[in-house]
């Protein structure tokens, strides 16, 4: 052995050993990591009955072992008693049927942090944000083909519902010739926290001002700014929705959340002005809470960090962290494996659930148009996140209590801002929530 190989040898085991890592010769061992490891794969490996989960934050009993937390119509210490007479539950967005995907892959989605893991408020480049993990949001765009990133700045929130306001905030300050508020406009059936966030801020530089069918053909008054909000697919109908309003003056914000091969075609990568995704819809991981922005305007990125360092001071480094893990599992091999499990899981679920509905004269779901998927290479089946369901009778006008009668809890339309007959189903719960909700419905259906 050289002296200077020797001598890095040396400084080697001194500084890991420091760390509280131990090295033999030129292996390492793990020291401090083995008991969180242990910890972790115990807690991961109670059975629940496979209706429920325990978790390393959740209850215990007498001091000991985490208990199980059951899903929904499922009890008991193992979660291995199912009611019957229990209503499905069908309202949450909880994206719960993508966890089959991380337990397949528990080895390369698993991570574990020093309690010294980035201490600071940021990172050595001053910033707020990891490059490493903007890097790895391009790669994905650029597999996925459904967003355009070249030339384009990217920025962090907690989740897209943060991410929205800071950006109602920057464009209703950014070429506003007039001192009137910015207006706020969304087409209904709208995503609900549109208008409520929009009202909770209150703020004397904008207002929510309902529906964009109000404001066509009316958007030169006095130069005032409008704010129109886009999801694409649209929440709850599953729709791919472009803009209303045209002017100099009209500002688009575009979610796309569920623009992902989960839940519909990509005909092509979008190219808007400003575009918000978030890790809830894409991997299921909404307790994350991580989103983030993809921005053409330097001004308008500028004031939406701006607004994001004084709301948060950035997002937390352990969420960022998980993102980068995440991201790297997506991007093994092809990057489409998550694609496929995801797409596979929702076509079927929408397939099930349809030829139920299509027996019945008193139901119908919304129509959607299969049509040819750049990521897939083919003209795919359906697969939307939710089924927007409408009752069908003239005397059913309050279409939640129906389903309510028959043990299937949605949200209605008026959430909203849609007629009552219609009811949105979530279909992106857990295998357990789907599968009674279709016995619920097969039942219901049956009674005429």
């Amino acid at each position: 052995m050289s002296p200077v190989y020797l001598a890095f040898t040396i400084t080697t085991i001194i500084s890991l050993s420091s760390s509280n890592w131990v090295v033999y010769g030129t292996e390492w061992k793990p020291s401090w990591s083995t008991g969180a490891a242990e910890e972790a794969e115990a807690v991961a490996a109670i059975p629940c009955s496979g209706h429920g989960r325990a978790y390393l934050d959740g209850l215990v009993l007498s001091g000991h072992e985490p208990i199980c937390e059951c899903n929904p119509c499922y009890s008991g210490s193992d979660c291995s008693n199912f009611s019957s007479n229990c209503s499905a539950d069908a309202g949450s967005g909880d994206p719960y049927f993508l966890e089959p995907f991380w337990m397949r892959h528990a080895a390369s989605s698993a991570m574990l942090v020093s309690g010294w893991h980035r201490m600071a408020y940021i990172y050595s480049d001053h910033s707020y944000i990891s490059q490493l993990l903007v890097n790895h949001i391009k790669k994905l765009h650029k597999t996925v083909g459904n967003a355009i990133t070249k030339n384009r700045y990217i920025i962090f929130g907690v989740g897209s519902t943060h991410l929205l306001n800071a950006a109602v905030n920057a464009l209703s300050s950014v070429n506003n010739s007039s001192r009137t508020p910015a207006k706020v406009v969304a087409t209904e059936p709208l995503y609900p926290v549109y208008r409520t966030q929009t009202e909770l801020h209150n703020s004397r530089d904008y207002r929510y001002e309902g529906d964009t069918s109000l404001w066509k053909n009316k958007t030169d008054i006095n130069g005032t700014t409008f704010i129109e909000l886009v999801a694409s697919p649209t929440n709850p109908d599953g729709k791919l929705a472009k803009a209303v309003l045209e002017g100099s003056n009209v500002k688009i914000i575009s979610d796309r959340a569920y623009y992902w091969p989960h839940y519909t075609p990509i005909p092509s990568p979008a190219d808007d002005d400003l575009m918000l995704f978030s890790l809830s819809k894409f991997t299921g991981h909404a307790g994350t809470r991580f989103g983030w922005g993809i921005i053409k305007d330097k001004e308008v990125y500028e004031k939406m960090l701006t607004y994001l360092d004084l709301s948060t001071m950035g997002i937390s480094r352990d969420s960022q962290l998980r993102a980068l893990k995440l991201l790297n599992v997506v991007l093994e091999g092809d990057g489409k494996q998550i694609f496929q499990f995801a797409y596979s899981t929702m076509r079927n679920r929408w397939t099930r659930l349809n030829q139920i509905i299509s027996k019945s004269k008193r139901f119908s779901l919304q129509k959607l148009s299969p049509q040819y998927c750049t990521f897939f290479k083919r003209v795919r089946a359906l697969s939307p996140a939710y089924a927007w369901l409408k009752c069908e009778r003239e005397e059913d006008k309050n279409c939640s209590k129906i389903l309510e009668g028959g043990g299937i809890n949605g949200r209605g339309g008026s959430m909203y801002g849609a007629d009552d007959r219609y009811v949105r189903l979530s279909l992106i719960r857990s295998q357990d929530d789907f599968d009674i909700l279709v016995n619920k419905f097969t039942l219901l259906v049956a009674k005429g």
